[in-house]
């Protein structure tokens, strides 16, 4: 069990468990040159500046105290002039920058898509590497032991605050980068898919997503309105998070009649972010994309 945990651990904060000191930090990378602040508040009781870890490439961040967002646009020739925001996953104690968010934008911006992920702030977390990852497993091993309860990990309401900001925010730019305002969805992976789908299922209608897309979300029921918008969803069934509590958000909306469509794969753990070698999550994000295509996100109109 406990190195079920740990793994968990590892795949949603993308922490590195090795104990390299000097793997734990890193510079902020170049994209953040372009990023655009959201002003949307500082972090209740922020534990000191945003640590970035990892490898070039392999990047995360942690204690996050301010949100932005970093576009990732295609080629004019190929834009559809539909937009994805992107928001990563880490449990809501860090953020898979690269894997889950940059990775993921720049492959949805090479198929047309305009992107732009989203670094939301996070839960104040230890400073020290090895503190953070008993930390972490900590407040995960409840969920591991108990799927059918579930240690329901709700995100902060300045989370979903900044998620509702960087769609606001897309549609308000619209013009600039040539982006149909009508035609914004969101994208969420692990952690970031529980912000997503609260704005999809909590916010006023004219600030959800136009599309929703989750990776490895949480399998709970939820309300869904009788509005809320076409809902894509990919995961591992030998997810040891969201593949051991039923299928519950998958009946929710089709209870709702709302239009959904599911992938589960047969192997691929979480945190599978775009695909692993060897296993069918490879081609999720081609699946993706003929799902955007088929409700609306393809050639510009």
């Amino acid at each position: 069990m406990k190195q079920s945990i740990l793994m968990a651990v590892a795949a949603m904060t993308g922490v590195l468990m090795a104990g390299n000191a000097d793997a734990q930090t890193a510079a902020v990378p170049p994209e953040f040159a372009r990023a655009i602040p959201l002003g949307t508040g500082v972090v209740p009781n922020p534990n000191g500046p945003e640590m970035w870890f990892g490898t070039p490439g392999n990047l995360g961040v942690r204690n996050t105290t301010e949100a932005s967002l970093v576009p990732v646009l295609p080629d004019p020739a190929k834009a559809t002039g539909s937009a994805m925001v992107v928001a990563p996953g880490g449990g809501l104690m860090s953020l898979s920058w690269d894997a889950e968010g940059m990775k993921v934008a720049r492959a949805l911006a090479d198929r047309g898509i305009a992107a732009f992920v989203l670094k939301y702030r996070l839960d104040p977390t230890p400073r020290d590497a090895a503190a953070f990852t008993r930390f972490a497993a900590a407040r995960m091993s409840n969920w591991i032991s108990k799927p059918a309860e579930g240690l329901r990990i709700t995100p902060q309401p300045y989370s979903i605050a900044d998620g509702t900001a960087a769609l606001k925010l897309v549609r308000r730019r619209a013009g600039e980068w040539r982006i149909d305002p009508a035609r914004v969805g969101m994208i969420g992976f692990s952690s970031g898919s529980r912000i997503t789908l609260r704005i999809t299922v909590d916010a006023p209608l004219a600030d959800r997503p136009a599309l929703t897309a989750l990776v490895y979300p949480p399998m709970e029921s939820v309300f869904v309105p009788v509005d809320a918008p076409p809902l894509f969803v990919a995961m591992a069934v030998d997810d040891p998070l969201s593949g051991r509590a039923g299928y519950d958000l998958i009946e929710s909306w089709i209870a709702a009649r709302r239009p959904i469509e599911f992938h589960a794969y047969q192997r691929g753990g979480h945190g599978f972010a775009t695909g692993i070698p060897g296993t069918t999550t490879e081609g999720w994000i081609e699946g993706l994309v003929r799902w955007l295509e088929m409700n609306g996100f393809g050639k510009r109109k």
